[in-house]
């Protein structure tokens, strides 16, 4: 029965699945309580720091809201993309030989499943998270965000570093 003594070879994949279901939960939990609880879409802009403003946008694109088009078909094009796309990342997530490639993968995962959930319930991804500086007279805006776009862009960058300084898996 291998990896069930406790040999490490199925508790990356364990961590990975652990981390995208984390991720999920926490992506859903933030969005679900922004929209119904904290009620958002009623409240407008609300400033949390001087640099950081809660604020509902309804993404109808892909990320950084490049693409945006609300026709049925752009919309299940999207989700066939990305249904492909999380597929490809668990195979790849199980076949993962480093516990930072496959908790970032999952991240990743996570991430994408968290944003499919909201285009499946709302036909578009729900953004709150925004972060602006002024300078002078000028405001300089990041894009509108949410925790699964951080989780995405944290795990890219975590798959980046494993594959430049990470340490080179065995070969079996």
């Amino acid at each position: 029965m291998e990896g069930a003594g406790g040999d490490g070879v199925t508790s990356p994949l364990r961590a990975g699945v652990i981390t995208a279901i984390l991720t999920l939960v926490v992506d859903q939990a933030s969005k679900l309580y922004l929209l119904h609880v904290f009620d958002l879409g009623h409240r407008g802009s609300v400033a949390v720091t001087p640099f950081f403003d809660l604020v509902l946008a309804w993404n109808i694109g892909i990320s950084f809201g490049w693409l945006q088009n609300d026709g049925q078909f752009a919309q299940l094009a999207l989700m066939a993309v990305k249904a492909v796309a999380i597929v490809a990342l668990a195979i790849w997530m199980a076949r993962s030989r480093t516990l930072l490639a496959t908790i970032a993968l999952g991240m990743i995962i996570g991430g994408a499943i968290g944003n499919a959930i909201d285009r499946l319930a709302y036909g578009a991804v729900v953004d709150f998270a925004l972060f602006h500086l002024q300078i002078g007279q000028n405001t300089f805006n990041w894009y509108v965000f949410n925790l699964a776009d951080a989780a995405i862009v944290a795990g890219v960058a975590a798959l980046l570093y494993d594959s430049f300084f990470g340490i080179a898996a065995k070969a079996p």
